[in-house]
């Protein structure tokens, strides 16, 4: 998949299934993940040069990106604005 003009492709992080103090999680009330790793980066615009790279792993927003499908496995399609920060 290779995005166009400032789009990023990021494999979300899985959600956490068990707790910091060992309690399990049903699927029912796991949180979307917020975090992810960088798949592919597009080109940018003529003003704008890409600051993320793949490979990165990212914090983005709650709500942010396109989620998609691809050869089974879950992606999202974002604007490099939508990621918070480069971990």
């Amino acid at each position: 998949m290779k995005p166009i003009n400032d789009r990023v492709v990021v494999q979300p992080a899985p959600a956490e299934e068990v707790t910091k103090g060992g309690i399990i999680v049903p699927d029912t009330a796991k949180e979307k993940p917020q975090r992810g790793k960088v798949i592919s980066v597009g080109p940018g615009k003529e003003d704008h040069k890409m600051t993320v790279k793949k490979g990165d792993v990212v914090l983005y927003g709650k709500y942010s990106g396109q989620e998609i499908s691809h050869e089974g496995k879950d992606y999202l399609i974002m604007r490099e604005d939508d990621i918070l920060v480069i971990l």
